[in-house]
């Protein structure tokens, strides 16, 4: 994926913050909170205060090109790069780790739905919540 024809597609000027929070969320194997995303731009010498981060991960995330990911119980969001699928998650209560699943579970569902309910569906979340291995050790 191209950020800067991602950027002009969605009529965003390609500056060196938004290319630079892109860059990192797409390289990202999970969700990014806001706060990571500016430790991690300071450590790249990006110099942005993290109000200016936070304001654009919302401009960002109103031109759909990343996602912004809120956790039960979690008073932070997270943020991932849009790669025009979805994806669902199973999380760790304990550790707060996040484990990718990789397929749709979904996916025959919603076509049942749609032919019970004739509704046009656009989409669907999945979040699960456990306790990941390490986690069930300590308990």
């Amino acid at each position: 994926m191209d950020i800067v024809d991602d950027l002009k597609r969605n009529g965003l000027k390609n500056t060196k913050c938004r290319a630079a929070i892109l860059g990192i969320l797409e390289q990202s194997d999970q969700p990014v909170a806001a706060d990571r995303l500016f430790h991690e731009l300071n450590e790249k010498n990006i110099m942005l205060s993290f109000s200016t981060v936070y304001r654009t991960l919302e401009a960002l995330t109103d031109k759909k090109l990343v996602k912004k990911l809120t956790i039960a119980g979690e008073d932070k969001a997270l943020f991932e790069y849009n790669r025009k699928g979805h994806r669902h998650y199973l999380i760790c209560l304990g550790c707060k780790k996040i484990l990718s699943i990789e397929h749709c579970p979904l996916k025959g569902y919603e076509e049942i739905l749609k032919k019970e309910t004739d509704y046009a569906i656009s989409g669907h979340k999945l979040d699960i919540y456990g306790y990941c291995p390490d986690c069930q050790k300590h308990e």
